[in-house]
């Protein structure tokens, strides 16, 4: 046995030196972007500690006081603020699971019947232009659209109509936040599934259409299936971000509709700590948000294993 593991130590070392000869290229291309993520993803991390601090920027993190868990007063105590940034939120992220996240499987499944490839590639282009506008010109354009003096209350006033308010109506919110968010990101989000629907053996298809399979069957027993695992890992990473229901487009259109209907967590931590100055419980709520997105992972991905899905890893 003794002249057994030389051996098998110096066949370990070759493999490696041969892994890394081989691999040694990629390695170093991804060495920029790997640093990028530890720099500007991983290493903040470390100032969630200001969580448990009075935290003031003058002092510092070494000479602020320690609170303990008193910044986390919010989570068994009624404020009413957060309150109502945690309803907005849930609410809102309900909306874009529900509705938002189905829409591009559905949108990729429309595209990938077309016959003609022309007008997919054309359709393609349409639909994922929005997704490189930023969320300033995409609020402009829906107020430009449907504002007071937009073009549909312009063409109303123009016909004798009265006009509709739609911008800056509390009631009719969230309502617009989820139409802007589907019309940004929809079309973006169909890559994915086009590509594993472009995946699927087409002999399938072929037999099931000899077998007298209609296009509504072969959807159902066919593509849908091999669809499955995707969507479930999907919406896997989804329920980890499902808490962020976007700020920059919240924030943006904050003013005219008011705190109580458009309060969420991210704006709540904006304007209490960067406006409000309380650093400590604006790290605290993202504290707890981030901390509730990685249960909601962990614990999705359990339920995906027990239906026999891998999930975003393995047991």
């Amino acid at each position: 046995m003794g002249a057994v593991l030389p051996a098998d130590r110096g066949g370990d070392h070759r493999r490696r030196t041969n892994r890394w000869t081989r691999d040694r290229l990629l390695v170093l291309l991804g060495l920029p972007g790997a640093v990028a993520l530890l720099m500007f993803q991983y290493v903040p991390l470390l100032g969630n500690v200001i969580a448990f601090q009075d935290y003031q920027p003058y002092l510092g993190v070494g000479e602020s006081e320690w609170t303990g868990l008193e910044n986390f007063s919010f989570l068994w105590e009624a404020d009413p603020e957060f309150l109502t940034a945690l309803y907005n939120t849930l609410v809102l992220t309900l909306i874009q699971t529900v509705l938002v996240f189905p829409i591009p499987l559905v949108l990729a499944l429309l595209l990938s019947s077309l016959a003609g490839e022309r007008l997919k590639r054309v359709l393609q282009s349409v639909l994922y232009l929005p997704h490189f506008l930023s969320w300033v010109i995409v609020v402009s354009l829906f107020q430009q659209m449907l504002g007071n003096a937009g073009m549909l209350n312009t063409f109303l006033v123009q016909n004798g109509l009265p006009i509709v308010e739609i911008i800056g109506v509390p009631e009719l919110f969230k309502a617009l936040l989820t139409s802007q968010v589907i019309w940004k990101d929809a079309g973006w989000g169909t890559i994915i599934f086009l590509a594993a629907i472009s995946r699927i053996d087409q002999e399938q298809y072929e037999a099931a259409a000899v077998d007298g399979a209609n296009s509504w069957k072969r959807l159902w027993h066919i593509t849908l299936p091999a669809l499955k695992g995707l969507f479930i890992l999907l919406l896997i990473l989804r329920l980890g971000q499902s808490l962020s229901v976007g700020f920059e487009q919240i924030i943006l259109q904050q003013g005219p509709v008011g705190i109580p209907a458009s309060e969420v967590l991210d704006t709540y931590v904006y304007n209490n700590g960067i406006l409000g100055g309380d650093w400590g419980l604006s790290a605290a709520v993202g504290l707890v948000k981030g901390i509730v997105g990685v249960l909601l992972v962990i614990g999705a991905n359990k339920l995906a294993h027990v239906f026999g899905e891998r999930g975003v890893y393995e047991k």
